[in-house]
């Protein structure tokens, strides 16, 4: 069967920002078949490719060269399993939440601290997500990458993934080089809780008996609350990574502003949240024609429709500068930007 590929397809409601985008040629792939055509489509073309998932850390600008390729694999197959381990293969195109949740109805254990992360699996190791305590690094076995000009396979180690915080060897070495089609993570039939996480040992205070079903609901309650839902206006959730800085740096910081809220790091460094320094800085709740910082949550820049990603990131960028002038500090943007600005 011949892969369908279009030519100027609008990626506007395929991201959660809703930025407008139109991507020269777009395809949607289910099947390895399918994605040695689309890369075969574009080795012949010499065409650029990016790849695309849930959408939902992307910041589309007005025209996205090459070809876009959006993952809509799914499978979750059983492939090790003991007495209390299992090691689960996961399509990349799976939907997280809906992984988490399916992992929990079969008695497997330690996804449920990162229930509601929005997106989908391929985009957890690049990333490495995490969230209340947990990060994706402490379950992942092995990541299945496909080479976008040779259509090599190539299975990496979550050693080889270089995980960091919110950083791999996905947005390193091999940015824009591989495919991930599939990972492998490693749970717990045995329900053990993680509950590290001020904000999460809080919501569970109540908990006799905490188990990871109740966690996860807490999760799930603790990101409805603070977090706006794209379907109800625009966003890509954490839009700034949590700085982390150095232990004299960080010192140099406590000592001008000693309530700012901070988490010492196993290298001694201390990370700090953007929110906070955001909004500080007096930056929530503030609307800039189409894009905003969200009232509830300073992390969370919003567009509120007619915007531009051009807009949003010159937006992005006078944050940023504020937050180096009054702080001294460097704030790194989250989602990845695709495309450029009109001409």
């Amino acid at each position: 069967m011949t892969m369908d590929i279009q030519s100027g397809v609008s990626l506007q409601g395929m991201t959660t920002l809703a930025l407008p985008g139109v991507a020269d040629w777009f395809c949607r792939v289910r099947s390895r078949q399918e994605l040695d055509q689309a890369l075969a489509f574009a080795r012949d073309r010499n065409l650029r490719v990016s790849i695309l998932g849930g959408g939902s850390n992307t910041l589309l600008q007005q025209q996205v060269p090459g070809l876009v390729i959006q993952l809509a694999n799914h499978g979750i197959e059983l492939v090790v399993e003991d007495d209390t381990t299992v090691i689960l293969e996961v399509a990349a195109g799976e939907n997280w939440h809906q992984l988490v949740m399916t992992t929990l109805e079969n008695g497997w254990y330690g996804l449920e601290n990162l229930a509601l992360i929005p997106g989908c699996v391929g985009a957890a190791p690049i990333q490495n997500i995490g969230a209340y305590g947990i990060e994706i690094a402490e379950l992942l076995v092995c990541v299945h990458t496909i080479d976008i000009v040779t259509g090599a396979s190539r299975i990496l180690t979550a050693e080889e993934c270089e995980l960091a915080y919110r950083d791999s060897i996905f947005k390193q070495a091999l940015k824009n080089r591989v495919v991930i089609w599939a990972v492998q993570i490693r749970l717990s039939k045995i329900p053990r809780v993680k509950l590290d996480y001020p904000e999460l040992a809080k919501a569970m205070a109540d908990s006799v008996r905490p188990d990871p079903v109740a966690v996860a609901e807490a999760v799930i309650a603790l990101r409805q609350a603070k977090l706006p839902d794209p379907a109800v206006i625009a966003n890509a959730g954490s839009f700034f990574k949590n700085p982390i800085l150095p232990m004299q740096q960080a010192q140099q910081l406590l000592a001008a502003f000693p309530d700012i809220p901070h988490y010492t790091q196993g290298d001694g460094s201390i990370k700090f949240p953007a929110a906070w320094l955001i909004d500080r800085a007096g930056w929530k709740g503030m609307r800039r024609d189409h894009v905003g910082v969200h009232d509830r949550q300073a992390l969370v820049l919003v567009h509120y429709g007619s915007g531009t990603g051009t807009e949003l990131l010159s937006f992005a960028a006078e944050i940023a500068d504020d937050i180096r002038q009054k702080f001294a500090i460097e704030l790194e943007m989250e989602p990845v930007i695709l495309g450029r600005g009109a001409p």
